[in-house]
């Protein structure tokens, strides 16, 4: 029943967006970003719960980094969304960037240090080890950051960096594609799921991916808006709204489930999650930009 309540309960957050857009009603800028700002909460949580149940048809190792990529998903929307209104009006350039570079800063600077400490608490052990096929994230990491530091010394982000960063993560996602399949230990709403026939449990990991998908994809731009709003009304710089709270919302689904992960005491899973959600973000997310754009 426990399970049950979850899914209804994440379910419900997107909803309650989804009726106020669908119906038209504008709320002061504040509310409406608290709306969507909560149904992309929702959505973030269905989307992780789906593509963990596509661990059970696909490789572990595509299977998370699917996982990390939809966990930051709602990150990307918001991104995105500035980055497209950056080409028509400058002003948005610097949402862009502060967006990705919060994210990036909170993803590291906050999730890979909240698994650590949380593993300690729980087994006593004051460091994860990797294991031997999670190479391919860090040798693709580890390019994607050495070729970071040509774009602060340049000063832009163009066509040519989005060509050599999206090619980093076609390439990543081959090499994960090729990886031999693991048994998933699932937890929460995913485990209840995994029980039904193989047709229904599909076709639920099916809608789940659509009904979140569409939270996300209406909820993006009013979300980014009212944060802006709501910072001239309050007297707060937009910039610093975008840099730090646009990215803790968005992205704290993302860490509850690598904190979950760990708690379950699956530290690689959980590290291997965030590792992966940052080759998403360093190669993805910043060589999407300059093509939005």
């Amino acid at each position: 029943m426990k399970h049950w309540l979850a899914l209804a309960a994440a379910s419900a957050l997107p909803l309650q967006w989804l009726i106020l857009h669908f119906t038209g009603i504008h709320l002061a800028p504040h509310w409406e970003a608290l709306s969507s700002g909560i149904s992309i909460f929702g959505a973030a949580f269905l989307l992780s719960w789906g593509a963990e149940l596509a661990q059970l048809d696909i490789p572990q190792a595509l299977a998370l980094a699917f996982l990390a990529l939809i966990a930051v998903l709602p990150e990307y929307a918001v991104d995105m969304y500035f980055a497209w209104r950056a080409g028509t009006d400058p002003t948005y350039t610097q949402y862009a960037t502060a967006n990705m570079t919060g994210a990036n800063r909170l993803l590291i600077g906050l999730g890979w240090t909240t698994v650590v400490i949380a593993v300690w608490l729980k087994t006593g052990v004051r460091q994860i080890s990797l294991s031997k096929d999670q190479r391919a994230e860090v040798l693709i990491l580890t390019i994607a950051s050495l070729y970071s530091l040509v774009i602060p010394l340049k000063g832009t982000i163009s066509i040519i960096d989005a060509a050599v960063l999206l090619s980093l993560f076609v390439v990543y996602m081959v090499i994960a594609s090729r990886a031999h399949m693991v048994e998933p230990e699932l937890e929460g709403p995913p485990e209840m799921i995994a029980h039904f026939a193989t047709g229904i449990r599909r076709t639920i990991t099916i809608l789940l991916f659509a009904y979140a998908g569409l939270a996300i994809y209406t909820a993006a731009e009013p979300f980014a808006e009212g944060l802006l709003a709501s910072g001239r009304t309050l007297g707060i710089e937009e910039f610093i709204l975008v840099q730090w709270l646009a990215p803790l919302a968005s992205e704290s689904p993302e860490f509850i489930i690598a904190l979950l992960f760990a708690l379950r005491g699956n530290p690689q899973a959980s590290l291997r999650t965030l590792v992966s959600s940052k080759v998403n973000q360093w190669t993805l997310l910043i060589g999407m930009l300059p093509l939005v754009y």
